[in-house]
């Protein structure tokens, strides 16, 4: 289990390292478009750049990605799946699909960047920028994505094993509201008074982001218009504690 927290922290701690791209990139570009557009001075060498540190960008988010169960399936069927049947069908994908195609990708891609490298490759343009630093970057997200695909295998036999899916090493979620107000507007749209849900639906939100207490309370809220009122000041309430 250490070692496999161990891989997830790496694919991880390489993730968020590489998410500073997204900052630089924001940069280059508002600075490009700025000198361009009002000091009539663009550089041939912007768009390149570019380029470049997306590839790279989203290469490197491909482990980082798997290691939270992040990548898009298809979940109409599988959600309802108990957790070793899920396990099941996640292992012989990962056999049938995953392995030959990372495999694939992280032998061509050192392939193609010890080639790039040997000819000093660079960009066609009349500021020429190295390549092969950037290709380099192939083999390198294949070899971590490889790496995060093995753990992810070993928690699917594990899972098959005891019947429930190990820990992970867990990072920021995105919190569905719309999803825990469902309850809420399941209730009926009784007129009546309801200061303590409306009390409950406001500490409850307040308590936590993703709070299961939120979803409590907006359960036991006795009307829809009420419950909008106990959701709308709650998230004032949640803004101005910010």
């Amino acid at each position: 289990k250490s070692v496999l927290i161990a891989v997830d922290r790496a694919s991880t701690w390489l993730g968020q390292a590489f998410a500073w791209l997204i900052v630089i990139l924001t940069c280059l570009i508002s600075w490009e478009v700025f000198s361009r557009y009002v000091l009539n001075n663009p550089h041939d060498w912007a768009l390149d750049a570019q380029i470049m540190m997306y590839g790279t960008l989203f290469m490197m988010a491909g482990a980082y990605t798997l290691s939270k169960n992040g990548h898009v399936r298809g979940d109409v069927l599988y959600g309802f799946f108990v957790p070793r049947t899920q396990a099941t069908l996640d292992l012989i994908l990962y056999f049938l699909f995953f392995l030959p195609g990372i495999v694939a990708l992280t032998w061509a891609g050192w392939t193609f960047a010890n080639e790039s490298l040997h000819i000093r490759e660079s960009t066609f343009s009349a500021t020429p920028l190295p390549l092969y630093p950037f290709k380099f970057m192939i083999p390198l997200a294949g070899g971590m994505l490889l790496l995060q695909g093995i753990v992810e295998i070993v928690r699917c036999i594990q899972c098959i094993r005891d019947g429930e899916w190990p820990s992970r090493e867990q990072d920021v979620e995105e919190v569905d509201v719309a999803g825990r107000l469902a309850p809420l507007l399941r209730v009926g749209r009784a007129k009546g008074q309801a200061p303590q849900a409306h009390r409950l639906v406001v500490s409850g939100f307040r308590a936590s982001e993703s709070a299961p207490e939120f979803e409590h309370a907006c359960a036991r809220c006795p009307a829809v218009d009420v419950g909008l009122q106990c959701f709308d000041e709650a998230r004032q309430q949640r803004r101005a504690h910010d």
